[in-house]
């Protein structure tokens, strides 16, 4: 069960928490082991670590510190708020955790430098301290529950800030140090988003790594269900922000998720699922103000409904780059030098088309784009068109259901559209667009596909 930072924002949000646990306790059948918790920071405290190193790597030592003993005001009055027996110890704790991170970011602050391993360091905090918290407002709350530090069980490698999980390590450590645990009616708490290397240095996952932290305990311990609660009623047709009364998507597969993550649908972290993939266990996504609501189910195989796209999403702030050469015509090797140039800058691409004598991506960390085409300028021409972004609509239906796709198309046929790409898989179309068209080509889609059932 993982519940992200809106779910342990503030103590009416962990007493829901408690709650939530509580009820799948008493559901279980007679046997069974209890559920592992894994929680994100409190809402936006991670964002505010990010903020803190800055100002650290800007030389400025007292506003840091200043924001770090704010933020430990905030995390004591939550644990003395939802924790009674345990209050004292826990405050303690979660003092002593800022009192040494304040250290760090002194430190930091001194040589105005902030390494990708000392940011990891800085941000780790934010998930120690509210496991900390929720595993003994858990206890306080008669129910038998235990703090177990995520950097002794996630073993990743030394690629700081989006470190990659040794799956085996890690399985025998969740087995050693958490299934014990499960097995006696325990439930262990732990921080997602977090783990170390081998040598016991703390490394992060990225950003949104808490769901994927809850799929690889799960799929180490072989659950039978993955748990996301966060504050929304599961997957959503699309994005409440853009379209009004989106629909909640009943059942999807493995594939549509990862397809709607990747473009978009902030519900899932992209990576959650591959560890379910993996295991083939279902993930539930489900709204812990709402709990009695059923939620999104994902499956290996999903449940396509009424002959209808699944759901759309879109990725704003997107920028085009078009490669332009007349070595390209009927020449091997034009690609892969073209693609080693982005490899080398550790840019992804999301969508590629190409022509005889062109090539165009699209790039949404536009970070290193300068670099790139520098270099792609030493063998073809270049011209980058900003301020666009990518609706992708998604659906196992699109694999049988030829007429979807001049569905989609025809419901844009007011929209100018830059590229329009179909996956190999025939599961997602993506259309490329100026960013300030976005929500009248959203409301189209979904007027076609969501309104008319």
């Amino acid at each position: 069960m993982k519940f992200g930072g809106t779910s342990v924002a503030d103590p009416e949000a962990i007493k829901r928490l408690i709650g939530i646990v509580r009820h799948q306790l008493e559901s279980q059948k007679g046997g069974d082991d209890a559920p592992v918790v894994v929680v994100s920071a409190l809402a936006k405290v991670t964002d505010q670590l990010v903020q803190v190193a800055r100002l650290a790597e800007d030389g400025e030592a007292d506003r840091a510190a200043d924001a770090l003993r704010a933020l430990l005001d905030r995390h004591v009055a939550v644990a003395s708020a939802v924790t009674s027996e345990s209050r004292a110890e826990t405050v303690a704790k979660v003092r002593q955790e800022f009192e040494e991170l304040i250290g760090l970011v002194h430190a930091l602050a001194v040589l105005r430098e902030v390494s990708p391993r000392s940011l990891d360091a800085v941000l780790a905090a934010g998930e120690v301290v509210s496991s900390r918290i929720v595993a003994a407002a858990i206890a306080d709350h008669r129910i038998e529950s235990v703090w177990v530090d995520a950097r002794g069980v996630i073993v990743t490698d030394s690629e700081y800030n989006a470190a990659v999980p040794d799956m085996l390590e890690t399985a025998d450590r969740t087995r050693d140090r958490v299934a014990p645990h499960a097995s006696r009616c325990r439930v262990a708490v732990l921080g997602g988003f977090i783990g170390s290397t081998s040598n016991g240095v703390t490394t992060t996952l990225g950003r949104g790594g808490s769901d994927y932290s809850a799929a690889i305990f799960g799929a180490c311990l072989g659950v039978d269900e993955i748990q996301i609660w966060t504050d929304v009623d599961g997957m959503l047709t699309a994005d409440p922000r853009i379209v009004p009364q989106p629909r909640v998507v009943p059942q999807l597969s493995f594939a549509e998720a990862s397809e709607l993550a990747y473009f978009g649908a902030k519900v899932l972290h992209p990576s959650t699922i591959l560890p379910a993939v993996d295991r083939n266990i279902p993930v539930r996504i489900l709204n812990a103000r709402r709990p009695d609501q059923p939620g999104t189910r994902i499956t290996a195989d999903g449940g396509a409904a009424d002959g209808q796209l699944t759901a759309i999403a879109c990725k704003r702030d997107v920028t085009v780059v078009d490669i332009t050469s007349t070595r390209m015509l009927m020449a091997h090797g034009f690609l892969r030098r073209l693609f080693e140039v982005f490899e080398r800058f550790k840019t992804p691409v999301d969508v590629v088309t190409t022509s005889e004598v062109s090539v165009s991506v699209t790039v949404d960390d536009a970070r290193r784009l300068d670099a790139i085409v520098d270099n792609l300028r030493n063998f073809a021409q270049v011209n980058c068109e900003r301020e666009m972004a990518i609706i992708c609509a998604v659906g196992e239906n699109l694999r049988t259901d030829p007429t979807l796709f001049g569905r989609a198309v025809t419901a844009l046929d007011r929209v100018p559209l830059r590229l329009v790409s179909q996956a190999a898989s025939r599961r997602n179309i993506t259309f490329v667009l100026r960013d300030g068209d976005v929500p009248h080509a959203m409301t189209r889609l979904h007027q076609q596909f969501f309104e008319r059932r």
